[in-house]
């Protein structure tokens, strides 16, 4: 989380920013590179999400600080998932709503490959170095640098050096489209973030893992990431994660 760029008659570009930007806009099914790579390596960050299943059992509803608390705790020892996901994102400048589809591959700390496979196919890939995002119907890839110390908080999580429950201001909250049972967190950065307003989790009351992971960014859109097919600590090889530049695109730095 979570987290597209698509062809216009006119590619449109916007402002660079530490780890990635520019876009190219191809009707109204993408959203901003930077803004989904930033939403992505947040998700990285904060571990699997948990697949939708029966609604938990009614606890005691901890504060807000003691959610994010323990949801760090659960994920400090996961070093690793992969599986399915569905994305939503809805409003933004072009005010569209749009639903995609692919697998996901996560290491920490740092590396990452979403691969989207419906409506229409690209890939973000780190390897904790570099930040590649490719979008094949443009023959072009946007090559960032990783996340740093200097970045912003959400990065910070991204390559362990920064902690949910201390870096995030957390208050309690209604999560959009979360099943019933589940404890919402709103998630703001202390230090503000370039890309999002908030980011929103919906966790199990007892397990503390995350169901749903929502973003809201600073165009007005709302995405949503859910998981499905988790497994988690099966140790995937690090060359999984080195991405190989296609001959004949171009290729962005950012």
């Amino acid at each position: 989380m979570p987290l597209t760029g698509l062809p216009a008659p006119h590619p449109a570009q916007f402002d660079a920013g530490p780890y990635t930007e520019s876009v190219i806009l191809r009707m109204p099914h993408v959203w901003r590179a930077r803004g989904l790579v930033a939403l992505a390596l947040w998700a990285c960050a904060a571990g699997p999400l948990a697949q939708t299943s029966a609604p938990p059992p009614a606890v005691a509803t901890p504060a807000a600080d003691e959610v994010a608390r323990r949801v760090q705790a659960r994920y400090d020892t996961v070093g690793d998932f992969e599986g399915q996901f569905t994305q939503t994102y809805e409003g933004g400048v072009l005010r569209t709503k749009t639903t995609e589809r692919g697998t996901v591959v996560i290491k920490r700390p740092g590396r990452m490959r979403w691969v989207y496979t419906s409506p229409e196919r690209k890939e973000f890939v780190s390897n904790g170095v570099k930040v590649y995002a490719y979008f094949p119907a443009d023959r072009q890839v946007l090559v960032s640098n990783a996340p740093t110390g200097a970045d912003t908080t959400p990065a910070l999580f991204l390559t362990g050096q920064a902690n949910l429950a201390r870096d995030f201001v957390a208050s309690a909250m209604a999560v959009p489209g979360a099943a019933p049972g589940l404890l919402g967190l709103k998630l703001v950065a202390r230090k503000p973030d370039p890309d999002f307003e908030w980011l929103a989790i919906a966790v199990d009351p007892v397990t503390f893992q995350i169901r749903q992971l929502v973003a809201l960014d600073r165009q007005g859109g709302r995405s949503s990431f859910t998981f499905t097919n988790l497994k988690e600590n099966q140790r995937p090889p690090d060359t999984l994660f080195e991405f190989r530049i296609p001959k004949g695109v171009d290729v962005v730095p950012q």
